[in-house]
């Protein structure tokens, strides 16, 4: 009957980070038009991971992205951060394509995307997570070893067709850059 007290054995967790290569091409791009269809979701809580796959989700199921790939005349699909109110924690997330100023955007909303220099990362993998994770190396582990710092503009994900839960799918990520 005596009160008996047990002290879990001591262990480490060593985590390396930036020990894979990160494979990366600066494109310099003209501006361009979107045609796509948006909603605003917040970056609370990782709630834009959650929304953002959901809404794509939302998309495929509703025939939006095969309309789309129809207007941008079978050329890739864009997930785009728009616009990003870090204060408020929100951002407006497009599924678009790119078009022209003289494509009829059918009922679907433009924007044009200004011209920059983009740093463009590839993804390999199953959606959503593979390219969640690039996104995630590409803040903590590629600005801060390099000379390139965010310029603040729209960022985009390129979607070619394809099986986007294959494991060897592959996408990209283009994000606007400039030489700190």
């Amino acid at each position: 009957g005596v009160q008996l007290k047990a002290f879990p054995r001591l262990t480490f967790h060593l985590s390396l980070k930036g020990d894979q290569e990160m494979e990366y091409k600066i494109v310099e791009k003209p501006a361009f038009t979107v045609i796509g269809k948006s909603m605003e979701v917040t970056t609370r809580d990782g709630e834009n991971l959650r929304r953002i796959p959901e809404f794509w989700n939302e998309c495929n199921a509703d025939g939006t992205s095969d309309e789309l790939i129809e207007i941008g005349k079978g050329k890739d699909w864009l997930g785009i951060c728009m616009s990003m109110d870090m204060e408020k924690e929100l951002l407006s997330y497009w599924i678009g394509v790119e078009g022209t100023p003289e494509t009829d955007p059918q009922g679907y909303e433009t924007a044009v995307v200004p011209a920059a220099s983009w740093a463009v990362f590839t993804s390999a993998g199953p959606m959503p997570h593979a390219i969640q994770k690039v996104w995630q190396r590409i803040f903590q582990e590629w600005f801060p070893g390099t000379g390139y710092e965010h310029t603040g503009g729209p960022e985009f994900e390129l979607y070619p067709p394809g099986d986007t839960g294959a494991e060897d799918y592959v996408c990209e990520v283009w994000i606007p850059v400039q030489k700190k």
